[in-house]
């Protein structure tokens, strides 16, 4: 029996920014969608802005997946995760085990198209999906401000300045033409 998506639909059972007061909860599932998209959009920056070549489509698909072993560890508020290099490391070894665990979930015959998407061993396109998962961060940080919560406040700052320490050409692109549309309303939007 093959009970990896029925796994990988739980997703939107684990909730996101457990710490935090939330106007809206987000699941993993929602903020997968997100980063895929956002992925997807700073590649083809990239390709079409930066002449790079580099497959957009991939990057959205592992984005996609890159929190999937979160349905198995759940989702570690950032404070903790990264309080200190040891506690870094022994989540990202828990990460390296839930992922295994995902696979054996799997067909042997489908895990080697899945294995290489949910480790993401494309360092290249890694840089992309880091940088879509804090413009999602960063999205949703404005999303709770806009909504009165100050709650986020810091959150959206401490996001602010650690995208601005990638150094990744698109996605100045993106803060520079993209984000500020965040701020709209609908009918600003329309």
């Amino acid at each position: 029996m093959n009970r990896f998506f029925a796994m990988i639909s739980r997703m939107k059972y684990i909730d996101r920014w457990g710490l935090m007061n939330n106007t809206k909860t987000e699941n993993i599932s929602e903020h997968s969608l997100e980063t895929a998209i956002l992925a997807h959009a700073l590649v083809n920056i990239a390709n079409v802005r930066l002449n790079e070549h580099l497959d957009a489509d991939r990057a959205a698909v592992i984005a996609m997946f890159h929190d999937a072993s979160e349905i198995i560890t759940g989702d570690m508020p950032t404070p903790i995760k990264y309080y200190n290099p040891e506690i870094k490391n022994a989540y990202k070894t828990v990460e390296k085990v839930a992922e295994q665990r995902l696979f054996s979930m799997l067909p042997e015959d489908l895990q080697p198209v899945y294995r290489p998407v949910i480790s993401n061993e494309d360092a290249v396109l890694e840089q992309y999906v880091k940088a879509a998962d804090k413009l999602s961060a960063l999205i949703k940080c404005i999303e709770e401000v806009r909504m009165g919560n100050n709650e986020f406040l810091k959150a959206k700052e401490s996001t602010e300045k650690a995208i601005e320490q990638m150094e990744l050409p698109a996605l100045k692109v993106f803060m520079e033409e993209c984000i500020p549309s965040y701020y709209l309303t609908l009918d600003e939007l329309g």
